[in-house]
């Protein structure tokens, strides 16, 4: 979730959108290496329209399909996207704009400022597709020569330091892992002291999207196993190695990570941060892996010591790693560590190898028909690297100043509306509404972007290299985050880039921040009526608050430390709860053909339920003060209400290819978009009486479930 390229934090920010941009993520990992953009038809930037409703449906049956099967008809997927959403064309809006403002700074190397030398060249060096092609695979040879000194598995730490400094890792979505070779190190804030940041050290060690396709029996994982064996060796053959030894040194990566999938803690059991709560000193880590030099690898990435210990998500997974560090030769080990070379590397190498990438990873896993243009895969990884230097111009363009008045009064009418729904609830007892109160006063509100820009004066971007200006960006930010061990917490800091269209809450820091790019149609408008805004970013804003209280964001307390301040009773009955929202959501999702746990989406189906239902009651409550009916018909023919529910499922209208259906529901602890839309409302009276639903229909659930 956040913009880290590998610092093992516990990844605890709950997000909204989690689900859509998740998926674009995945379609926007590599660029393409063509010299020619290919003809666009630009998406529209959507807006909210009560005609998109299908009056010849019944909302009662299926309201998902009543408030989008018009635009689902009018806006299929095009080829070079893994899913559609009625934010698709926000993102592109959105990514026009930050890269007028990279080829502008790209025109001129004159008079420039820091930050435009930055993104100027780092868009310069990842457009020269001339360029990066005659370099093939140079720039690997090095990195592939150091693997190749290694002499004993003593060695290990060493290349492994080396590695997770330079190469870029992603942090999967589906149990808050990073992708790193072998493990994740980085820092966190602790969990029983918020003040404090701390190393933290995490498992990881694998490229497909989660442990369970590892170790799932099923005919389709097979297959997909067997397609990534295959998608290794030819990674490793355009890296150098002849097809034999190719073929044998994939067998060997696929032996090794599935060993560190069947290590790891499944992605349910690390919802609870209390499982991920293990303190330790560097002692107690070098014991549970004696084969491997931890202060050797720490010398090497420069970490500060972390006092008073060292927090270590899994320790089973560690004890399990020493077994399989000297159950492997040390030629197993080069090469595993020269695949997760060529892997990280691979998006910004040569065509060969972005082909061969995109082929499994986002044809295979993702359905992906093609490439996207260039210039959006240039973009993508430019706010990813260089986040807040773009959000400068982003920013400029699309935040006035008006917008985050307008936002922040939303955001402060859904938060009494919070305040209003613990005073009256009847399964609360007193002294846990005080703390619940406590806590909710206690939250700070972030909205459009940081108040302090980062620097990135000390990254070296040029326009000779674009691997080696991803590398440059990588090191810097690796380093930056190792650097915050031991250091007071910045509470202004922000875990996702201005033009980001998603927003999350953050338990140990008790905020919720909504990035500029989110705060645009069809989310939120300016121009549009309130039931229209409450409907769309209203609800999101609600989803937000209420992660501070799910079952995860429960456990902490109101200065972000894990801590129980419920009452036994309480904490019973809200268990209780929560485990109808999970039985609700455990279902067949037949379009993926696999089935969702309700267990890992949990707490996004609470915040989803809970949202939605806050931000009713703050737009009821403003509709009160000035005096305004929801419920009268407007010119428009529809009551304010119905246009309320209706731009909330407009704004989760997401057409997906099955094979990324799939693996959301298998990783990702967000449900699909249909559910978002239709479970929740399956559980709201307030609903159900806007468009006359009666008992034994579809969109009323006869045990409806309820938290907030």
């Amino acid at each position: 979730m956040r913009h880290i390229i590998r610092s093992a934090v516990p990844a605890l920010l709950f997000c909204s959108l989690l689900s859509v941009t998740w998926l674009l993520a995945q379609q926007t990992a590599a660029p393409q290496t063509s010299s020619a953009t290919p003809a666009e038809t630009a998406p529209k930037l959507e807006h909210f329209d009560v005609k998109l409703a299908d009056p010849s449906l019944d909302p009662c049956q299926d309201f998902y399909q009543y408030a989008c099967g018009k635009w689902f008809a009018a806006n299929p997927i095009p080829p070079d996207q893994v899913a559609w959403a009625t934010d698709s064309g926000l993102l592109y809006w959105n990514q026009n704009i930050l890269r007028a403002a990279m080829e502008k700074a790209a025109a001129t190397t004159q008079g420039r400022a820091d930050y435009e030398q930055k993104i100027g060249d780092y868009w310069a060096a990842c457009m020269d597709t001339s360029g990066i092609e005659a370099a093939g695979a140079r720039d690997l040879k090095p990195e592939l020569a150091r693997i190749g000194r290694m002499k004993s598995r003593a060695d290990l730490a060493d290349q492994l330091a080396h590695l997770h400094a330079t190469i870029p890792a992603a942090w999967q979505a589906d149990d808050n892992q990073t992708d790193a070779a072998l493990l994740g190190f980085g820092q966190s804030q602790d969990f029983d002291d918020a003040t404090k940041v701390v190393a933290f050290i995490d498992q990881g060690g694998l490229a497909l999207p989660s442990r369970d396709f590892y170790l799932k029996d099923d005919e389709k994982s097979k297959e997909i196993r067997s397609k990534y064996e295959a998608h290794i060796a030819k990674m490793l053959q355009l890296a150098g190695e002849n097809p034999q030894q190719a073929a044998v040194d994939a067998k060997t990566v696929l032996t090794i990570e599935t060993a560190l999938a069947g290590a790891q803690m499944d992605n349910v059991a690390r919802r609870d941060p209390k499982n991920l709560n293990n303190k330790m000193t560097l002692e107690n880590v070098q014991a549970l892996t004696p084969s491997f030099d931890w202060k050797h690898y720490i010398a090497v990435v420069g970490a500060p010591a972390s006092k008073p210990h060292y927090l270590v998500a899994s320790p089973q997974f560690f004890r399990a790693l020493d077994k399989i560090i000297r159950e492997h030769s040390v030629d197993d080990w080069m090469a595993y560590l020269r695949w997760h070379l060529v892997h990280g590397s691979a998006p910004y190498l040569s065509k060969a190898f972005e082909d061969e990438n995109f082929e499994f990873f986002r044809h295979t896993l993702f359905g992906a028909e093609e490439q996207l243009p260039r210039w959006r895969r240039c973009v993508r990884m430019a706010d990813r690297d260089l986040g807040e230097a773009l959000g400068r111009a982003y920013v400029a363009v699309a935040f006035p100043p008006e917008s985050k008045q307008r936002a922040l009064a939303l955001v402060h009418g859904v938060e009494q509306a919070l305040a209003q729904d613990i005073a009256g609830l009847d399964w609360m007892q007193a002294a846990t509404k005080q703390q619940a109160t406590a806590k909710l006063r206690a939250i700070e509100d972030k909205i459009g972007y940081p108040d302090h820009w980062r620097d990135y004066s000390s990254v070296k971007i040029t326009r000779s290299s674009y691997v080696n200006n991803v590398r440059e960006a990588t090191i810097f930010e690796f380093r930056r985050q190792l650097n915050k061990i031991g250091k007071p917490v910045d509470r202004a800091e922000w875990g996702m880039t201005p033009p980001t269209i998603n927003a999350y809450y953050d338990p140990q820091l008790n905020t919720i921040n909504f990035p500029a790019g989110i705060l645009q149609p069809p989310f939120f408008e300016t121009r549009m009526e309130d039931a229209v805004n409450y409907g769309g970013i209203g609800a999101t804003i609600g989803h937000e608050i209420t992660h501070g209280f799910d079952d995860q964001g429960r456990k902490f307390d109101a200065a972000g430390n894990l801590h129980d301040w419920w009452t036994p009773a309480d904490a019973k009955a809200y268990d209780e709860r929560g485990e109808c929202i999970a039985t609700q959501y455990t279902q067949e999702v037949p379009e993926a053909g696999v089935k969702q746990d309700g267990h890992l989406t949990q707490g996004e189906d609470t915040a989803d339920n809970g949202g939605i239902r806050l931000s009713l009651m703050a737009l009821e409550n403003k509709a009160k003060a000035e005096g305004k009916s929801l419920d009268e018909k407007d010119p428009d023919g529809w009551t304010p209400r119905q246009k309320f529910f209706l731009a909330y499922a407009f704004s989760w209208c997401t057409a997906q290819r099955p094979e990324a259906m799939r693996t959301q529901v298998l990783t990702n602890p967000h449900s699909v978009a249909k559910y978002r839309v239709n479970n929740v409302l399956e559980n709201m009276p307030e609903f159900q009486q806007t468009y006359s639903c009666k008992a034994g229909a579809p969109m009323v659930r006869a045990n409806a479930c309820r938290v907030w």
